[in-house]
């Protein structure tokens, strides 16, 4: 069996901590990326690209929110001490979002603003939550084993992902035209695939799982005595931000690094807001094709993060991350070049079999581009972390992560805003998802003037 201890820590509460990222990673599978997005567009807008639209918009509304308020609530949660209570805050609006997932049925004149106000302000309040179940982390484990406990937790939401999507495709979400699910079992609970009831049940389930899983984090973590009144607690860690980006503008090295590291973050955060939408509108797939390729991303990845590892070691950080906005930008380029009937923009193919899955050619392309697409997204942000190792005053370290995470959210609503804008004034999805290669171009053009250093062996 692994060893939980953590240098001496509370096993309990390390496992009960990191629960939280199993509780948590649901909504950002089901809802925001592979079943309830793409029945979002396809189902309840007039058309996959007004769902784009809109979608970019909520992701983008969401994103602007947690860019003005997680700096600040970040500063509040170090400067406090206390964090459960505001995860307890944010825990309410995050259920009540989820189980109103269910409303957004097909027919209800209000679907769309149930589910865009549900998913942003759904987005919102976990996210605000992770910033306070993050800063309990010092206070569990000595700082030798930081590190190890934030892979920990991301490993668990990784498989709570897997462990989700395989229970919706398997016992939820039906073909219309069968009735039956991936395992060819009749949906659960007597859900209706006509009304696709089983896109729908994976918000009040996203909620279930949190309310389970969460528990632990709230009974058995403990929570260090508030050391400071919010208000000065707000003053405090918003000139220890300034300070922090004021260093920051002094290293040219670092400045560069994350500034390249924001914009590229903004693309990933598009690209995964709309991978899913993206497939719903352009090749017609259900939850059903779209929840397969998303377990197909989630094996490439996980041996994408072996391989990463140490080909950061051999060859730099650097290098690695370069790589994949490379790969980035050639599978993105070759994504939106495919529709139902063609790839590569002008070669015409013939149409998939009625029924069968994966059959046709754009279909095969699109899975093999988006294999490569989530082999290559776990070393890039892996990679960003030692990269930074590299580059940081060792005497400095927390700071320059603190600005690390502040990079990669600051401008997360811009990528989805403009992909939304885009689709809005053309009508086509694939211009819209066009925009993201320019972030992963542009992130690219400036890491290449960030130098690093190695190591020595």
């Amino acid at each position: 069996m692994a060893d939980l201890s953590f240098g001496g820590a509370d096993r309990r509460a390390v496992v009960s901590w990191a629960l939280f990222d199993w509780a948590a990673q649901p909504f950002f599978t089901l809802i925001t990326t592979f079943v309830f997005a793409p029945y979002f567009a396809s189902t309840l807008a007039a058309t996959p690209a007004e769902g784009q639209s809109l979608w970019g918009y909520a992701t983008a509304a969401a994103g602007l929110a947690i860019a003005v308020s997680a700096p600040i609530l970040g500063s509040v949660a170090d400067a406090t001490g206390r964090r459960k209570r505001w995860i307890l805050l944010c825990t309410f609006p995050f259920l009540i979002s989820c189980w109103a997932i269910w409303y957004a049925a097909p027919g209800n004149p209000n679907a769309i603003a149930i589910a865009l106000t549900a998913f942003a302000i759904g987005t919102l309040s976990i996210e605000i939550a992770t910033v306070f179940n993050n800063a309990m982390m010092p206070s569990l484990v000595p700082p030798a084993h930081i590190g190890r406990l934030s892979s920990f937790g991301w490993a668990l939401g990784y498989v709570s992902g897997l462990v989700t999507l395989v229970i919706a495709l398997g016992f939820f979400a039906a073909r219309p035209e069968t009735g039956l699910t991936l395992l060819n079992l009749v949906p659960v609970f007597g859900l209706d695939a006509a009304t696709q009831e089983g896109d729908r049940v994976v918000g009040p389930f996203s909620a279930l799982w949190f309310a389970v899983f969460a528990l632990p984090m709230f009974l058995f973590v403990p929570d260090v005595p508030q050391q400071a009144k919010i208000g000065q607690a707000v003053r405090t860690g918003l000139a220890n931000l300034l300070e922090s980006l004021a260093q920051a503008r002094r290293n040219r090295n670092i400045f560069l690094f994350l500034l390249a590291n924001m914009i590229f973050k903004d693309g990933l955060v598009a690209l995964f807001a709309f991978g899913g939408i993206y497939a719903a509108g352009q090749l017609g797939w259900g939850a059903i094709e779209i929840g397969t390729f998303g377990i197909i991303l989630t094996v490439t990845g996980t041996l994408g993060l072996i391989l990463g590892g140490p080909m950061d070691d051999r060859f730099g950080a650097r290098p690695v991350i370069l790589f994949a906005l490379i790969v980035l930008m050639i599978c993105g380029l070759g994504m939106i070049s495919v529709d139902r009937t063609t790839v590569l923009f002008v070669v015409k193919t013939a149409a998939a079999p009625e029924g069968a899955l994966f059959a046709s050619l754009p279909e095969q392309m699109f899975i093999a581009l988006g294999g490569l697409i989530g082999a290559v997204s776990g070393p890039l942000q892996a990679s960003c972390r030692s990269l930074l190792i590299r580059l940081a005053p060792a005497d400095r370290m927390t700071q320059y992560f603190g600005l690390l995470a502040l990079s990669g959210k600051v401008t997360s609503f811009l990528a989805p805003l403009t992909v939304g804008i885009v689709t809005s004034l053309t009508g086509s999805q694939p211009a819209g998802m066009s925009v993201i290669l320019i972030f992963f171009a542009a992130g690219f053009i400036l890491l290449t003037m960030v130098r690093e250093t190695r190591p020595e062996r």
